[in-house]
């Protein structure tokens, strides 16, 4: 019983700390939802769009997925008549780049820094556009959506629009809850019962292979399954208990924003109609091949300034 207690408390605490950062965002988003700001902000992205391949209409989902989340760029989409390169291509970037702003607050509590997972996302979203945009030269066809998700309540009125904004942060925080409680004692009866050590064996060939130590294994293995803002609890505390170092740390989130809840993220885009297996094997490979080249350079920095230090110490 104690082991559930115990967890239940970290539970609690992990909820308030990401509740205190994701409440106020998701109020400020969602009003700003009811406003003419992301219509605003659509206009202004709509002349570069032609650069990746997009008309200048799916700025909005991009938007809506940048400074929401993927449902409400989704429901946008299905209401647009583009092409199936047109929509995988808004499904590579949303999958790199969604819920910036909850996401990106989130990993600072763990101690990254929101300027390198801002440039990191965005850059991966930009970058594998322009890719597709030049690589792929069919898709031309009209894409055919299955499931459409239910759109945004029609609300009229300042008080009712904040109400709306405070419902919906209010849910978040109880999402998050639900999720995060369970999730932290579970983990709780695995610490006490040595069965993360098994986990950290198991992922061992995996995380040698992106040049980080085993100790980030639990880090890795939640945000992988879970995400970012939700996964970040078990973060939060495996970071903290486990003793992963900053340089570990930094590689496992430059891993994890390029793919994170990997597998709600993926089937979350299955009722636009595009194969999710390419779009799940992209961000695999580009979180692995990533991590992978930033782990080597960071490497190769640190030997040459161990020698550089030998070298000045035997000149002193």
């Amino acid at each position: 019983m104690g082991v559930l207690k115990r967890g239940f408390l970290v539970g609690l605490q992990t909820t308030w700390t990401l509740g205190k950062v994701i409440f106020p965002i998701t109020l400020i988003v969602t009003i700003l939802g009811f406003t003419p700001v992301l219509d605003w902000l659509a206009r202004m992205l709509a002349p570069v769009m032609s650069w990746i391949g997009l008309p200048g209409e799916a700025a909005i989902p991009l938007v809506l997925g940048n400074v929401m989340n993927l449902y409400a760029s989704i429901g946008a989409i299905v209401t647009m008549d583009l092409s199936v390169k047109e929509v995988f291509i808004l499904a590579v970037m949303l999958s790199f780049s969604h819920n910036l702003f909850i996401e990106s607050a989130v990993t600072t509590k763990v101690g990254i820094r929101m300027s390198v997972v801002l440039f990191v996302r965005v850059g991966l979203a930009i970058v594998s556009a322009l890719l597709i945009h030049w690589l792929w030269n069919g898709g031309q066809e009209p894409a055919q959506y299955g499931l459409i998700p239910a759109s945004q309540p029609q609300v009229e009125g300042w008080l009712p629009i904040i109400w709306q904004g405070i419902s919906s942060a209010s849910l978040g925080i109880l999402q998050l809850a639900m999720i995060v409680i369970p999730l932290m004692i579970f983990v709780q009866v695995m610490k006490e019962r040595n069965w993360l050590q098994v986990v950290s064996r198991l992922m061992a060939p995996f995380t040698r292979m992106l040049g980080i130590k085993e100790n980030t294994s639990t880090t890795l293995a939640s945000g992988l399954l879970f995400g970012m803002a939700y996964g970040a609890g078990v973060m939060i505390q495996a970071a903290k208990e486990d003793g992963v170092s900053k340089k570990d740390l930094y590689l496992v989130f430059i891993f994890l924003v390029a793919c994170h809840a990997v597998i709600e993220d993926t089937l979350i885009f299955i009722p636009l109609g595009i194969p999710v297996w390419p779009l799940l094997l992209v961000r695999l490979v580009t979180a692995i091949v990533l991590t992978i080249v930033v782990a080597f350079v960071w490497n190769r920095l640190e030997k040459k300034q161990a020698l550089e230090g030998k070298e000045a110490t035997y000149e002193h």
